[in-house]
């Protein structure tokens, strides 16, 4: 009894206690109305003056890196009024529904606060990424305008997309962690209408506990999940909303910043706003785009690092491409994405996107750590900048071969040489009993290679003989080169309907983990992955699943023609840079004409050569190495130039002038014989040039030539004292003469010919002719068993088809076109296509 009455007196004097606190506030109430003016002296009036001035921020002017801003979630009606019920949002305050957002009010709530929070922020500074697993993404489709201007992702509907979203969070914030808190970068708002997979809900949850400095805002319905099973994951500094009925919700205390003093929230019903108005929505997004084109269009020197070759490339290669909303994006050559394949229709910006990446590698590593093979297929001028030309001698040092206009044959054998570097690498980790390219020791280095081929689909183009040996190359270093740091990026138009890829796409195309689709590229994404239908030009999606859907982040990059002073600046700092001793890439340029006086291996032809060569034009090689014929003592060294092209009189002329420098003067007697009225003026500036070097000629007409063949058919008495080289424009033309017999020996000019051509090398005496047909040569030659009798020969218009019957070759590949012609060396075993001197379809003084 006694314990009741205690009680009883403390109930007593608690309650006179709270009255005279109410009495207190109650006069405080009325001091503070009698010494205001008007309306306000309400309380309610007063809250909702207070809570519409911290609701209504000025638009477009907050800066969400600076801390949480009020966020108006709805209103809390009273007896007399109601007043705006705002809370702290932004990096690292979170906001959590414990409904989903299959509830109409909770959708509605979600889609006004990231309204409010991308309309309160500058344009730029807020974008965000939706989770709707539940509605397969239907509750942001009120928001369509925000994703169309790039501000809201388009939304994540499946597990695996969430996962991906995840990724790109969780990389986000640890990049805003490293950048400080001083740095100026996005805020990332994670709206999940409904609570994802328990696995994804943990790493959402582990968001909300990354602090301010991850740049991250999490808006979770749902939680705390309605299913049986452990208990969910805590949410650290969120402000929690129930809701009570079918009306009213109540709002908790938000992190820090408490309504009430024991942390129960705000002590009134909560009525939630409703969806804004399309309208409103539209004009945001037209205010975004507007201000997003003009304010975060990304500039190729905004991307450089701040310092050049300050990189290491042991680990892999890396760049800056573009933005992705505000955030710059980097991309990657390593084991994770060792090879790209880049997907993009005319004018889609290949060429610009191919131009930012090779840029950007080659101001972070230096020429030591990167090496760079170039090859575009297509009618263009690609890379032209990366090579010195008659108007810049600059050139970018970190590049080794690059072909502009390229041939298949020159893209097979830049392959073939990157085969032969896998042999080396492989070679070198055996050696140092190592299996990774970062721990050869940096006494012997290998640099990491990117090897570009535009407009791939040219060179694997029909199943000739060449195309598959192309896919072979291509098979082998995307399975190798992730070991040996080799990396290829292959871009196309498409990549589909490519004959010689049938049964090894797969097999190549599975080792290309990225994937760059810029519009019209879709094909280089999963069928089912719609990423990039709508991308306007100078943007890309980048994926690096191998196109899977939900790896997906879209990509502004930079217009390296609008930045073009910025991009020569830049070459002309790193070729000022460049290391000592350091050479010009070797350039295949597809267009370009061979003239063989301003060749430096013809100019550097001295006397006394112990085996003198015929220069006939450069070989289509990774070099461009000069396409050379050894004139010597074996049977058969002769030169026969095939086709009907004038070119081939430049041939011939190119051949004897290059084998005269390599004479003393007297030491070698020219014979010129021109039989044919097209190649006079090639045979007379010929005759002179010899005449003006030193040494005899002998100018020949059809008769001449016979009686010359029928004295040089037979060996000379005594050992040879000097070379004799008869050189014959148009030796069909001799026709009439040789076939003549001579009825005092029983014997034609061809009889003296063949003698010539099977023994005549043995002391001293080469045949260097042009003939215009292949049948003819072959008549000449006495048939398909004397071919050997002329073991060198140059092949201009003459179909493949035709030149392998001759040749007696069942898979010559060969397509005739002008300035190029095939070189056959029958000795050597060397079938080469190359440049010839004289180039394309000139007239005869060498002029296009």
């Amino acid at each position: 009894m006694a314990r009741f009455g205690s009680a009883y007196r403390q109930a007593v004097e608690a309650h006179r206690e709270a009255r005279g606190r109410l009495a207190r506030v109650a006069g405080d109430l009325h001091r503070r109305a009698d010494a205001d003016d008007g309306p306000s002296a309400d309380l309610t009036a007063r809250l909702a003056r207070v809570g519409a001035a911290l609701a209504s921020p000025v638009p477009g002017a907050t800066a969400l890196t600076a801390g949480p801003v009020p966020v108006r979630l709805g209103e809390a009606p009273t007896a007399d009024d109601a007043f705006p019920v705002v809370v702290p949002l932004g990096r690292g305050r979170h906001l959590a529904v414990d409904a989903d957002a299959r509830d109409p009010r909770v959708a509605a709530l979600l889609r006004a606060v990231v309204l409010r929070l991308v309309a309160t922020a500058r344009p730029g500074a807020v974008r965000v990424a939706g989770l709707d697993t539940a509605a397969f993404g239907a509750t942001f489709l009120p928001l369509r305008p925000l994703v169309d201007v790039g501000v809201l992702d388009p939304p994540a509907g499946t597990e695996a997309e969430v996962a991906a979203v995840l990724d790109a969070a969780e990389r986000h914030a640890r990049a805003a962690q490293h950048a400080g808190p001083d740095a100026d970068g996005p805020t990332l708002v994670v709206v999940a209408a409904s609570p994802p997979a328990p696995r994804e809900l943990a790493r959402l949850a582990a968001l909300t506990h990354a602090g301010p400095s991850a740049a991250v805002c999490v808006l979770l319905a749902g939680h705390p999940p309605r299913q049986v099973g452990p208990p969910p994951p805590p949410l650290a500094a969120t402000t929690r909303i129930t809701l009570t009925d079918q009306r009213y919700a109540h709002v908790g205390d938000p992190p820090d910043l408490p309504y009430s003093p024991d942390g129960t929230g705000l002590a009134a019903p909560v009525l939630l706003d409703g969806d804004p108005p399309p309208a409103s929505v539209a004009a945001l997004a037209e205010h975004l785009a507007t201000a997003t084109r003009r304010q975060a269009e990304p500039t190729f020197a905004a991307l450089l690092p701040p310092a050049r070759w300050a990189e290491s490339a042991r680990a892999g290669l890396r760049t800056v491409i573009g933005l992705a909303g505000r955030s710059p994006v980097t991309v990657a050559f390593d084991d994770a994405t060792p090879h790209w394949l880049v997907g993009g229709r005319t004018g889609a910006g290949k060429t610009v996107f191919l131009l930012d990446v090779l840029y950007g590698l080659s101001a972070r590593y230096p020429p030591g750590e990167l090496h760079l093979y170039l090859l575009d297929f297509k009618e263009g001028v690609s890379f032209t900048e990366f090579v010195p030309t008659g108007r810049d001698p600059s050139w970018l040092p970190h590049a080794r071969a690059v072909g502009i206009e390229s041939d298949r044959e020159y893209g097979v054998a830049v392959l073939r040489e990157l085969r032969r570097e896998l042999g080396r690498r492989a070679g070198a980790l055996k050696r140092h009993g190592v299996t990774k390219l970062a721990d050869l020791p940096r006494a012997d280095p290998a640099p990491r290679i990117v090897a570009v081929v535009d407009e791939f689909h040219v060179l694997l183009a029909g199943n000739d003989r060449l195309a598959r040996e192309a896919v072979t190359l291509l098979e082998e270093l995307a399975r190798k080169g992730r070991s040996y740091g080799v990396h290829l990026v292959l871009a196309s138009q498409s990549t589909t309907g490519i004959e010689a890829l049938y049964g090894k796409a797969d097999a190549i195309f599975g080792q290309f983990a990225m994937r760059v689709a810029l519009p019209g590229g879709a094909g280089v994404l999963d069928p089912l992955n719609p990423a990039a239908d709508a991308l306007p030009v100078g943007s890309a999606v980048l994926n690096t699943a191998a196109g899977a859907a939900g790896a997906d982040t879209v990509v502004r990059f930079p217009d390296a023609h609008a930045d073009a002073a910025d991009l020569g600046r830049l070459r002309h700092e790193l070729w000022q840079a460049r290391p000592s001793g350091s050479r010009p890439p070797a350039v295949f340029r597809g267009y370009d004409v061979a003239r063989v006086d301003d060749d430096p291996d013809f100019v550097g032809l001295r006397p006394d050569a112990r085996r003198p060569v015929a220069l006939v034009g450069r070989t289509v090689d990774v070099t461009g190495s000069v396409a050379a014929l050894p004139m010597d003592a074996t049977p058969g060294r002769h030169l026969a130039v095939v086709g009907t092209s004038p070119v081939g009189a430049q041939v011939l002329r190119a051949a004897t002038l290059s084998l005269a420098r390599q004479h003393r003067p007297g030491t070698a007697r020219f014979l010129v014989t021109p039989l044919v009225a097209a190649a006079d003026p090639v045979a007379a500036d010929l005759a002179a040039a010899l005449v003006d070097a030193g040494h005899p000629v002998d100018l020949l007409d059809a008769a001449g030539l016979r009686d010359r063949i029928h004295a040089l058919a037979a060996p000379p008495p005594g050992p040879p004292t000097g070379r004799t080289y008869l050189v014959v424009f148009g030796v069909d033309a001799a026709g009439a003469v040789l076939g003549r017999a001579d009825p005092s020996i029983f014997r034609s000019g061809y009889d003296d010919l063949r003698a010539l051509l099977r023994h005549a090398p043995g002391y001293g005496v080469h045949l260097l002719g042009w003939w215009r047909g292949l049948r003819r040569l072959a008549d000449d030659l006495g048939g398909a068993q004397n071919r050997d009798d002329v073991a060198c020969l140059v092949a201009l218009n003459v179909p493949g088809g035709e030149l392998g019957l001759h040749l007696g070759v069942t898979d010559l590949t060969y397509t005739p076109r002008p300035n190029r012609a095939l070189l056959v060396d029958r000795h050597a075993q060397r079938v080469d296509l190359i440049v010839p001197f004289g180039g394309a379809e000139t007239d005869l003084d060498g002029e296009p």
